[in-house]
C-alpha cells in the first residue's frame, strides 16, 4: 500500500534530493509544479496504472485543428509533442482505430515510438477494438485476433496495454461474446487488460456475469454530464471496475476562454465543440452554462487563481471512488503546466457546495451513459 500511495504522489518540486533551486525558480516558476501523478494502484485484472492524466489522442483525429497558428494535431509536430507530456508524468496515451473516429493517431505514437521521441518501457498505449457492422451479428474469435494485430502493426509494438471495446447496436449481443474473446486475448498475453467504452450498466454486467475481466469503461463524464453518477459509479464501485472519463472539460467549452462570452460570439469550428454545444443546451442552456463558468471561476480564484479547466476537471476527479484518471485531449504541449497544475490544490467542501448549487439548478440526466448517443433520453 506504501508503495502505491507513493506512486500516486506527484513530485515534490520545493524539498529533498529533487528541489529546483531557487534562481532557477523565480526564473521559471514552472519548474517547481508538481509531475502528474499515477493512479493509486493498477486496473482490475491487471498491472496497468495509468497517469492520473491520459493524453486523449482523438485529438489527433484531423476534425479539431482549430486555430492553424497554435495547431499542433498532425505531422512532426504532433510527434514531438508527446515528449513534453511524458516529462510532465502523463505517459499514458488514450487512442483507438479509424472506424472509433480516431483516424491515423495509432500511426502517429508509432511514429513517436520509432523515432524515440518517446520509449516504450515508459509509455502505456490505451487503444480500442470498435465493433459498428456486421461482425456484431457474427462475432468470432478470428476477428478479434485480426482486429488486435492491426493496431499492434500501426502502433509498431509486440502487445496491447488496454483494449477496450466499443459496441454500436445492443440488439446484437456478440458483445458478450467479444469481451470473453478478449479476456483469452489477455489471458495469452497479447493484451494487458480488458476495457469498454461507451457501455451502459446493464451490458456491462452482462459482460462481467459471463466471466469477462472488465477493468474499466470509458465514459462521457463532466459537469455538464453526470449520467455516470446515476447507476454506473455505484456499480462499478462493488465491481472494482474504474471509469476512464473523457469529455471532462467540454472539448475546452468549460475553460476561461468561454466565461462572459456572448452565445452568439461562439464558434463551432472543431468536432468538439460541435458535440458539447448540445450537451450545454440538455444541461441547462447557455445562460445557465455562463452561471456554472461564473462559480468556477470564483472556486479557481480561492485557489491561486486555478484555470477554469483544472477546477471542472478536479470537480470529475474528486466526484466518486471509481476514477482513477481522466482523458483530456490537449491539440498542442502548450496545456502541460496547466495540467500539472491540477495537481497543486484541492476541492474543499465549501467549493463542491457552491458547484452543487449551480448543477442543481441545471437539467438531471434521466438516463445512464451512451444511452442519448443511442437515440434514448437524456
Amino acid at each position: 500500500m506504501a508503495a502505491a500511495m507513493a506512486a500516486a504522489m506527484p513530485l515534490d518540486r520545493t524539498a529533498g534530493p529533487f528541489a529546483v533551486p531557487a534562481a532557477f525558480a523565480a526564473a521559471d516558476p514552472t519548474l517547481l509544479l508538481p509531475t502528474v501523478p499515477r493512479a493509486p494502484a493498477p486496473l482490475k485484472f491487471s498491472a496497468q496504472t495509468p497517469s492520473r492524466i491520459i493524453k486523449g489522442c482523438w485529438q489527433l483525429s484531423g476534425g479539431h485543428r482549430g486555430d492553424p497558428a497554435s495547431d499542433r494535431t498532425s505531422g512532426a509536430a504532433a510527434v514531438d509533442d508527446f515528449a513534453s507530456f511524458v516529462a510532465a508524468g502523463i505517459d499514458t496515451f488514450d487512442t483507438g482505430p479509424e472506424a472509433c473516429g480516431y483516424g491515423p493517431s495509432e500511426l502517429v505514437i508509432g511514429e513517436a515510438l520509432k523515432r524515440g521521441t518517446i520509449a516504450r518501457d515508459d509509455v502505456k498505449i490505451f487503444t480500442k477494438l470498435c465493433c459498428v457492422g456486421r461482425e456484431q451479428g457474427n462475432m468470432t474469435n478470428d476477428w478479434v485476433t485480426q482486429k488486435l494485430d492491426l493496431p499492434m502493426r500501426r502502433l509498431g509494438v509486440k502487445s496491447l496495454d488496454l483494449v477496450q471495446m466499443y459496441w454500436n447496436d445492443y440488439g446484437q449481443k456478440g458483445y458478450v461474446d467479444a469481451a470473453l474473446f478478449l479476456t483469452d486475448a489477455k489471458a495469452a498475453g497479447k493484451i494487458g487488460a480488458v476495457g469498454l467504452t461507451n457501455f451502459d450498466t446493464k451490458r456491462m454486467a452482462e459482460m462481467v456475469d459471463a466471466g469477462a475481466e472488465i477493468c474499466s469503461n470509458q465514459i462521457q463524464f463532466s459537469l455538464l454530464d453526470r449520467r455516470p453518477l446515476r447507476a454506473m459509479t455505484g456499480y462499478c464501485g462493488k465491481n472494482g471496475i474504474s471509469l476512464l472519463p473523457y469529455g471532462v472539460v467540454a472539448g475546452g467549452f468549460l475553460s476561461d476562454a468561454f466565461l462572459g462570452l456572448d452565445g452568439s460570439d461562439v464558434t463551432l469550428d472543431t468536432s468538439s465543440k460541435r458535440k458539447y454545444a448540445s450537451v450545454i443546451g440538455y444541461a441547462g442552456g447557455y445562460k445557465w452554462f455562463q452561471t456554472l463558468l461564473e462559480t468556477l471561476r470564483s472556486v479557481g480564484d480561492k485557489h491561486g487563481g486555478a484555470s477554469i479547466s483544472n477546477v471542472a476537471s478536479r470537480w470529475v476527479l474528486d466526484s466518486n471512488d471509481v476514477t482513477p484518471a481522466i482523458i483530456l485531449g490537449a491539440r498542442n504541449a502548450s496545456h502541460v503546466d496547466d495540467h500539472r497544475r491540477m495537481f497543486t490544490f484541492e476541492l474543499d467542501a465549501e467549493d463542491k457546495a457552491a458547484i452543487e448549487a449551480v448543477l442543481a439548478r441545471g437539467k438531471a440526466p434521466s438516463a445512464d451513459c451512451y444511452t442519448w448517443e443511442r437515440g434514448g433520453p437524456w
